[in-house]
């Protein structure tokens, strides 16, 4: 009987395979996390990630005068308001007692001249008012087009300030503007002193749109009416369009841009909004660097490295628990990165690497074991009970190949007087061959109904053998009992023959002996490079061969040997025949008759 060996891997093949799956993650990830695609999903990454756990708003935050609905309502006066109106709103904010005003207004074109200078006679160096600075590229040229605020208001001591942000591919604010003049480091550099940082990088939101404070405008223009006492006290004042509380994606809103936050809400935020946040991601220790590309290159290697000792040995259930704590170790720690260190590894390019190499690695592994399944069905089906098989192939270790020493007990079972019979029949080959299939038939379904593996058929004989290749605590009683069934079978085959035969025919009366015996074998693969059975070696076979044929000189079909005569004692009847001589023993070696027994214990 062949037996496969795909269990028995070449472990450097196996190694030989993951390093090439190691490789193939590395030239696919690679270009794929330098396409705009992938990039837009690291962003969103860092979406989820940064809105997790925000930090709370400083006690010194900015404050929001809001150009709102209700402002539009109690004003009464169609947008854009006139000039003198918005140096109203300055005075009352400076008598407040504001710190620093920013006006996230352009005020580019001249209108009224009372009204400009109206509005110019209040400026001061507390004063910010918005510019723009935008990028315009058409096939014939690129242009820089730069909006500043009337000269007239800057020369009366107003500080201008880039307003304009910077979108991702996905229209998020995600960075820091690169302007070194921008409206929030502006504000900044007269409410502190300093500028703060000048280094680009990742936002960090303090939450939904309105989670600054906020006041309407018309509230703004008599504090003392609307406002509790000192709410301007010596703080930022942002004055910006706010049309809609919270505007959505789909709706949009003038002035109002995603966030990293819109994900999780869907709502926009106000553009004032957005330049109190930028003005807090100023503060030291705000600002999120993102990961360099080295750094996030060997953050892929690491991650094919863990997926590598994942599934180093094999996969199974355990490699899913050891990846499902990898992906979880790769996003936690990004996490903490980005909260402790504020520094932005993404996590999605490592956990895709670890995903790729260990489901591949864990596909393959599953194919070989399929196969090996298969292999292993087939090379026992015939042999072994469909449930044995069945347990085999669930678990093939429980196969040791290359021979192994083991106590089995071994059955030679083989029908007496066949060369008579065969030499009868010699005219009628094809009826003999029909005889001695329907009797090794039921021979080896009893076999197999009883846990046996059947080692070979020779000519009319049949050995089998139990405990090998799975463990059977009962081997030998489960061997008696085959033996005894048999003989069973054959009186009811003897039956089946005498009523098919035709008048004047010689009735057709077969016999069998059956001889088992206990001890140790060497069993496993033998035979040659070119072809090799599963089978059983040893005095102990030898001495289950001899006790068959000596079945005939007692005239008892069953008989056993010593050993498994004392492991079913008080199953089986037990009657010793006599006490043969058995090479290499110097004492003579009792054999016994077997039988079944009754209930009550008597022989039967």
């Amino acid at each position: 009987m062949p037996v496969p060996v795909p269990w028995r891997r070449s472990f450097g093949n196996r190694r030989v395979v993951m390093a090439f799956l190691c490789c193939v993650a590395m030239l696919v990830l690679l270009p794929l996390t330098r396409t705009p695609p992938w990039r837009m999903v690291e962003a969103q990454a860092f979406d989820i990630l940064s809105t997790l756990r925000m930090p709370a708003l400083p006690d010194d935050a900015p404050i929001i005068v809001a150009i709102d609905e209700s402002s539009l309502a109690e004003i009464g006066l169609q947008w854009p308001w006139p000039r003198e109106l918005h140096a109203r709103l300055i005075e009352s904010l400076r008598a407040a007692g504001a710190r620093a005003i920013g006006m996230d207004i352009i005020f580019a074109d001249p209108t009224r001249p009372q009204a400009d200078a109206a509005l110019a006679a209040v400026m001061g160096p507390e004063i910010v008012l918005a510019a723009d600075e935008t990028f315009v590229e058409t096939p014939q040229s690129s242009q820089l087009i730069r909006v500043e605020p009337l000269a007239a208001l800057t020369d009366a001591g107003a500080v201008p300030g880039i307003a304009s942000i910077s979108l991702d591919g996905d229209g998020t604010l995600r960075r820091m503007p690169a302007y070194p003049d921008s409206f929030a480091r502006r504000l900044r550099g007269i409410a502190s002193g300093e500028a703060g940082e000048a280094a680009s990088g990742l936002v960090q939101v303090y939450g939904p749109a309105r989670t600054y404070q906020t006041v309407s405008y018309y509230q703004a223009l008599d504090p003392p009416e609307f406002l509790p006492p000192d709410t301007f006290r010596d703080r930022i004042v942002i004055v910006g369009l706010s049309l809609q509380n919270a505007p959505t994606i789909a709706a949009g809103g003038a002035d109002a841009y995603a966030t990293s936050h819109t994900w999780s809400t869907g709502r926009l935020v106000a553009g004032a909004e957005i330049q109190a946040t930028l003005y807090d991601n100023l503060r030291p220790g705000v600002l999120i660097q993102p990961a360099p590309e080295p750094i996030r290159l060997l953050g892929v290697v690491v991650a094919i490295a863990l997926a590598a000792f994942a599934v180093w040995r094999g996969s199974g259930r355990k490699t899913l628990v050891i990846g499902l704590g990898a992906l979880a170790l790769l996003v936690t720690g990004s996490f903490l990165l980005l909260h402790g260190a504020r520094f932005y590894m993404p996590p999605v390019a490592p956990a895709l690497a670890f995903i790729l190499v260990a489901s591949a690695q864990s596909a393959w592994d599953y194919a070989a074991e399929s196969r090996q399944r298969r292999e292993i069905v087939r090379a026992f089906s015939q042999y072994l009970s469909p449930i044995l098989v069945d347990r085999l192939a669930s678990d093939p270790t429980q196969l040791k190949l290359g021979g192994e020493r083991r106590t089995l007990s071994v059955l030679f079972a083989d029908v007496r007087g066949f060369t008579t019979l065969a030499e009868r029949m010699k005219d009628d080959p094809e009826r003999l061959t029909n005889i001695v299939n329907r009797l090794l038939d039921p021979l080896s379904r009893i076999v197999l109904e009883e846990g046996g593996t059947i080692d070979k058929y020779i000519g009319d004989c049949i050995m089998a053998f139990w405990n090998a290749p799975l463990d059977e605590p009962d081997h030998a009683a489960k061997a008696v009992a085959a033996g005894l069934r048999m003989e069973g079978v054959l009186v009811a085959l003897n039956e089946e023959l005498a009523a098919e035969a035709q008048p004047g025919d010689d009735v057709i009366r077969l016999g069998i002996g059956v001889g088992i015996n206990t001890g140790d074998c060497i069993v496993g693969n033998m035979g040659s490079r070119l072809r090799f059975d599963y089978s059983a070696l040893g005095d102990a076979v030898n001495l289950a061969a001899r006790l068959e044929s000596k079945t005939r000189d007692y005239g008892v079909p069953v008989i056993v040997g010593p050993e498994t005569a004392g492991l079913v004692a008080g199953r089986f009847a037990l009657t010793e025949l006599d006490r043969i001589a058995v090479k290499g023993r110097s004492e003579a070696t009792p054999i016994y008759a077997v039988g079944a027994l009754s209930p009550d214990g008597a022989a039967g």
